[in-house]
């Protein structure tokens, strides 16, 4: 049945987004088709698919429209550390649950993500 896929991004620069996915990310870029597609590894089997913003299509950074929790292989500390001084802004600090370590932060157009470390 299904196995794998990807989650498309839209995206309002294509070569601002790809630039903070794989420098300030450290993810692989796959490849890129111009200002119009690109595809990230982001490990694990999950791909991004970045997408140009076009006019009638979704727009980018819309609250609500685009959550993907990135699942950690290393201490959430030192991910937040090595990520802050890449330029991530995170929105405020580690969030301790019974179960999970989360952290927020969103790209440059918007979009909303977090990082996750299982206790």
């Amino acid at each position: 049945m299904i196995d794998g896929g990807l989650a498309t991004i839209y995206v309002s620069d294509m070569d601002r987004a790809v630039k903070f996915y794989t420098e300030m990310l450290g993810l692989r870029l796959l490849y890129q088709a111009g200002p119009g597609w690109a595809q990230i590894d982001a490990g694990k089997g999950l791909t991004l698919g970045l997408h140009g913003a076009h006019e009638g299509g979704p727009q980018p950074g819309q609250k609500g429209s685009t959550v993907i929790g990135f699942e950690l292989d290393e201490p959430m500390d030192q991910a937040y550390a090595t990520l802050s001084e890449r330029g991530v802004k995170f929105h405020g600090p580690v969030q301790d649950t019974e179960h999970v370590r989360l952290a927020y932060f969103s790209d440059t157009d918007g979009n909303n993500f977090y990082l996750s470390e299982t206790k």
